[in-house]
């Protein structure tokens, strides 16, 4: 297959965007190719493979020491695939997910296998939450797989409160684990009261930096005794942290324009404000920008926005490896609405150099949401359409 480059620039999505916004530009030759080093491998194109074809709406991917490969699907449930390749056999864990609210976004959403999955066999996942029938909040809880691999038993509520909408509007919940062990959730902001981004007391519209142990705040978090790391999201559902650096990037919903994805800053608010300062407590206004900069001059603008329209940018992971030859060290996201794949690459600060859209997956494969990086280097997919969706392997051609 032939890679094609397809600049934003040239369409929509970077047509907005402007130096003094903060958002890295996309520079170009004359063929408008993207300048790499001469020792970097060519890239020819992408070999996309289905490697399981009946979920539904597949939100998050896990690999095992053992090669198999665990699917957390938002109407709650859990799939276990015997292996990451075409062809690979389907065991629907038996798990006690009754209480998952499982509407609009709400459901069973990001997980994270435990780096000890060895020996205790844990996993953490995201999930909206209900009691007595009422949506209750968004929550972390820990896992564990039975030695039969036919069971997922919960073994605690990891970390609880998390505000959440009985629409399950903007439910997004994606942990990360960091090199230092900590775990790192983007959360939406529940579309629901405004003030929520900007409340640093509450964990909507936020990256939160717990322990994965207990769910306990991390050591040097920047405000002391909150899991709060950064605030002022709207509703973030990509955390990915760049290989061999300490640059955390996260992907953001834009209302109807400017989808945003961000490089983390600890302690930073990231602009957006539904409550226009706290002087509107009840009307979430959509119409605010995405970073405010005049209400707050200190946020942290965007490296990259989609500009006027919205691409429904979903999950975040980085290519790794020296297969991917010229996008070693690409982030790759996937997007919902815009049923595409892109490709940020990114120069050594985190400035975004060019974005591309392989055309492999034009018009082939719809909606996209997870995206994770196999210990082999692959990059694997969810599709997200809602019926028959399909976990994709991803490797170059």
């Amino acid at each position: 297959m032939r890679y094609v480059s397809l600049w934003f620039v040239a369409i929509t999505v970077l047509s907005s965007c402007s130096a003094s916004a903060g958002v890295g530009q996309v520079p170009s030759g004359p063929s408008g190719e993207v300048s790499v080093p001469s020792s970097a491998a060519p890239f020819s194109g992408f070999k996309v493979e289905e490697v399981y074809g009946d979920l539904q709406h597949g939100w998050d991917i896990g690999f095992l020491p053992d090669g198999k490969v665990l699917v957390s699907e938002r109407i709650g449930r859990f799939t276990l695939l015997s292996n990451g390749k075409p062809g690979a056999a389907a065991t629907r864990l038996k798990a006690d997910t009754g209480d998952i609210l499982v509407r609009g976004e709400g459901g069973l959403l990001g997980m994270v296998i435990h780096p000890d999955f060895r020996v205790t066999r844990q996993f953490t996942t995201c999930q909206t939450h209900t009691e007595n029938g009422q949506a209750k909040d968004i929550r972390l809880v820990t896992w564990q797989l039975s030695d039969d691999e036919q069971v997922a038993t919960r073994v605690k509520e990891l970390l609880t409160g998390l505000p959440v909408n009985p629409s399950g509007r903007h439910s997004g919940c994606r942990p990360t684990l960091a090199p230092d062990g900590a775990l790192l959730v983007g959360t939406g902001d529940t579309a629901s009261d405004p003030r929520i981004p900007q409340d640093r007391k509450r964990l909507g519209g936020k990256v939160l930096r717990v322990y994965l142990s207990n769910g306990q705040p991390a050591a040097g978090n920047p405000f002391p005794g909150s899991p709060v790391y950064t605030y002022g999201h709207r509703n973030l559902q990509g955390v990915a942290i760049r290989p061999n650096t300490d640059q955390v990037f996260t992907a953001e919903h834009g209302p109807d324009k400017n989808d945003e994805v961000n490089l983390l800053k600890a302690g930073a608010n990231y602009g957006w404000d539904p409550s226009r300062g706290g002087a509107n407590t009840t009307d979430y206004d959509e119409f605010v920008p995405m970073t405010d900069l005049q209400r707050f001059p200190d946020a942290v603008p965007a490296k990259w926005q989609s500009g006027d329209t919205t691409e429904a940018i979903c999950a975040a992971a980085f290519l790794s490896g020296p297969q991917w030859g010229t996008l070693d060290g690409a982030l790759v996201i996937t997007a919902l609405k815009g049923a595409k794949l892109l490709v940020l690459t990114l120069d050594q600060p985190g400035n975004v150099t060019s974005v591309n859209i392989p055309p492999e997956f034009n018009d082939k494969y719809g909606r996209l949401r997870a995206a994770r990086t196999a210990p082999d280097g692959a990059l694997y997919l969810t599709t997200t359409n809602g019926d028959k969706d399909k976990l994709l392997r991803v490797t170059p051609a």
